[in-house]
């Protein structure tokens, strides 16, 4: 039988592995398809980007642009550092009237118009064309833009006329779309900026945006005139008077309505309100538990067995105990009841004692039941009384907010009226101060000149980073789904998480049609075979005192290959002129006699359930191998594979075999596999390749760990080529291949 030697078999927290540069060039070399790919579009979509976009050329000048402090002391008084004063200039340089300036000076819409308005149309770039026709397609099937064009047309139909632009008005909108301007770090220079598909027409903006900034910045300064000083004296007249008869309507509102206190009762009753609100619904969700508890046991009313499924007794500590005490009664007159008949002292006795814990149960049962319908009265009374004194404060509640709402909006009136008069009587006085105080002076540091070269787009660059781009996306997304994948991927994975055994690999077999549970037959010298040769090598020496005799194969999940394993690792086994019998436990989903071509109508289920059709032990066709189906599958696996009968049949057929193979159902679908690892030598996990998960593996070890089962090792099924690399099966797949 197995061994008693306790493995420790799972690791709680996997030390972290220091991943080297190899590690990473096999992940690229693995996602190479991914990686090409993504380069390759994003590559291609650059350069149609950079060969179908017009060549645009910028000229630019230098303007400083500074404060006039003057030389009397008022305006020194007010010259102190701007913070926004060359963010406040450049916004006026980009500004519409500083275009519509330069559409004036230079009569563009007259003179340069056609450089604005081609009279021949351009052909579309490829990509423009692109754009318009999904930009009309989704037009004609979208509800909202049919909906936007019959909305226009009805507008239209009513009279509605839409804004018309002159060509003045439409060159001064791309003037200020092809305008840059920016202030040089820790200086007073502004750098401006003009792109235009024509080079001298962007020399000639460029420099006449700095002309007429100088013309905007004279006009702000003379359109200050003493009419605005004038009215916003009267005005604070006004706003003073007005103030004045607020504030004395307040006093008189306050006085006839005594609201001295009003504002700190209104701030009390409502947190008032809160907490009776708050304990409002705690009694509301208190009563509502108790009327639910109360009513499972109403609807249980005698019924014991519903009573105690009930959370208020399954949890209560004392029926727990009285429960036990008639677990333990019960046991006991069924071990008399083997011994004594009904009629003797003994077996009264105990009947006696079973029929007090009865009673006591049932003394229990009622004491909650009566605590319980007590508990629920009074909270139907607390809420009720909550819901009376909420319904009061409500309405304390009201008739103070009502008086203070109209406090509110006459303090409000007076907060205005206040806030106004201030602001005019600063204004007042800061207009009158610096109304000839502010003044910038600027200077033409360096004029724009001719563009020799485009300066959108630069090919070279846009090329060199779509390149760039391209492979940053693709081996970032290579990464992003080796980082997903969660599976085991081969040999080192199992070793360096479980620091467990891996008595092999197997690979995966690519042909169409292929069938693995009968390959090794076939191809007895394939690299398959010397895979499950060198399972049984490694299987044989896996224990120092003798090899393990009966022998559990079980998988984490459905289709990873146990039942593959265990038929090919038999067919191994025998070649040594070994006895082998075949088990298979998997009661649930059995597939060996279908494998085999072996009668299933007497097998294991039969035996272990006492029924006796004859001999459970099949011939296996063409082979030297023994099988003991599974039988029908069974209303009760788990019972029949855990009981004493399961435990002497494995003793009894070790007496004739070497070695006894089991095949059992997944470990994380159900527990007969934990069962029967009991009873072997050792167990044995085949593990899929990309398809058994880390998280998986740990759960399932965890129990076999819980069981204390020996542990043999991983048989790693399903490895690609690309995942087993160019070690010792790269080698003898090349060595056959010759051959």
């Amino acid at each position: 039988m197995r061994d008693d030697r306790s493995l420790d078999i799972y690791q709680e927290e996997p030390a972290e592995q220091e991943i080297n540069i190899r590690d990473y060039l096999s992940i690229v070399k693995k996602r190479l398809p991914i990686i090409v790919t993504a380069t390759f579009i994003v590559f291609f979509w650059q350069v149609l980007k950079v060969y179908t976009t017009t060549p645009i050329y910028t000229a630019s000048s230098d303007v400083l642009v500074e404060k006039n402090l003057g030389s009397g002391k008022l305006d020194y008084q007010y010259s102190g550092y701007d913070p926004y004063f060359l963010s406040t200039q450049t916004e006026i340089i980009r500004s519409e009237n500083v275009a519509r300036r330069v559409v004036e000076n230079l009569q563009l819409d007259k003179k340069y118009r056609p450089y604005f308005f081609p009279e021949e149309p351009r052909k579309k770039s490829f990509l423009a064309e692109m754009k318009s026709s999904l930009k009309e397609t989704i037009k004609s099937i979208l509800p909202v833009g049919r909906v936007k064009e019959a909305a226009g047309e009805d507008s239209n139909a009513a009279g509605f006329d839409r804004e018309v632009y002159t060509d003045a008005d439409i060159i001064a909108k791309m003037i200020r779309g092809g305008l840059e301007v920016s202030p040089m770090p820790e200086s007073k220079i502004v750098n401006i900026t003009y792109s235009h598909e024509n080079p001298s027409i962007a020399k000639l903006v460029a420099n006449a945006v700095v002309q007429a900034y100088k013309d905007v910045t004279l006009d702000i300064k003379v359109s200050s005139t003493s009419y605005e000083l004038q009215w916003m004296t009267e005005k604070a007249e006004e706003e003073r008077k007005k103030l004045e008869d607020a504030e004395n309507a307040l006093q008189k509102y306050k006085r006839e309505n005594d609201l001295v206190t009003v504002e700190n009762r209104l701030a009390v009753i409502p947190e008032k309100l809160s907490q009776i609100n708050s304990e409002f619904t705690n009694a509301q969700t208190e009563r509502r538990d108790l009327e639910n508890i109360y009513t499972q046991i109403t609807n249980a009313r005698d019924d014991m067995a519903a009573l105690e499924r009930i959370p208020i007794f399954s949890t209560n500590t004392v029926i727990q105990a009285i429960r036990e005490k008639i677990f333990r009664a019960r046991q006991n007159i069924e071990e008399l009841s083997k011994k004594y008949g009904p009629k003797h002292p003994v077996m009264i006795n105990a009947k006696d004692e079973l029929e007090i814990l009865n009673n006591e149960m049932k003394f229990e049962v009622d004491r909650i039941i009566a605590s319980t319908k007590n508990s629920y009265e009074l909270a139907e009374s607390r809420e009720k009384n909550l819901r009376e004194l909420l319904g009061s404060t409500k309405s304390e509640l009201l008739t103070v907010n009502e008086k203070f709402v109209q406090l509110s909006i006459m303090q409000r009136e007076v907060d205005t009226n206040r806030v106004l008069y201030d602001t005019l009587t600063s204004s007042i006085k800061r207009t009158g101060v610096t109304e000839q105080a502010q003044s910038v002076n600027i200077w033409v540091a360096r004029n724009a000149e001719l563009p020799q070269a485009p300066s959108f787009p630069n090919k070279k660059r846009a090329l060199a980073l779509g390149l760039i781009l391209g492979l940053a996306l693709g081996g970032g997304l290579a990464f992003f789904l080796e980082y997903l994948d969660n599976t085991v991927k081969s040999e080192k994975d199992l070793l360096a998480k479980f620091d467990s055994t891996v008595l092999g690999t197997v690979t995966q077999l690519k042909g169409k049609g292929e069938n693995i549970e009968s390959y090794i037959l076939r191809q007895p010298l394939s690299p398959l075979a010397e895979s499950y040769r060198l399972v049984r090598s490694n299987l044989l020496l896996s224990s120092a005192e003798r090899p393990p005799k009966t022998i559990l194969i079980t998988s984490m999940g459905a289709q990873e290959g146990k039942t593959s394993t265990s038929i090919n690792t038999a067919r191994i086994l025998s070649q040594d002129d070994k006895k082998v019998l075949i088990i298979d436990c998997d009661l649930r989903r059995p597939r060996m006699h279908e494998i085999f071509g072996v009668d299933n109508t007497a097998g294991l289920s039969n035996y272990l359930s006492g029924n006796k059709p004859g001999s459970i032990l099949h011939d296996v066709p063409g082979e030297d191998i023994k099988l003991i189906p599974s039988g029908p599958v069974p209303p009760n696996p788990a019972e029949l594979l855990n009981s004493r009968k399961m435990m002497l049949l494995v003793k009894k057929m070790e007496e004739t075999f070497d070695f006894i193979i089991i095949d059992s159902p997944p470990i994380q679908l159900v527990t007969d596999s934990l069962a029967i690892s009991r009873i072997v030598d050792g167990t044995i996990v085949v593990v899929r390749a990309r398809k058994t998960t880390n998280d998986m593996l740990y759960s399932g070890m965890r129990k076999l760990s819980d069981v204390n089962a020996n542990f043999l090792g991983f048989i790693l099924n399903g490895m690609s080529k690309s995942d087993a690399g160019s070690g010792y099966y790269s080698g003898y797949n090349t060595y056959y291949a010759k051959n």
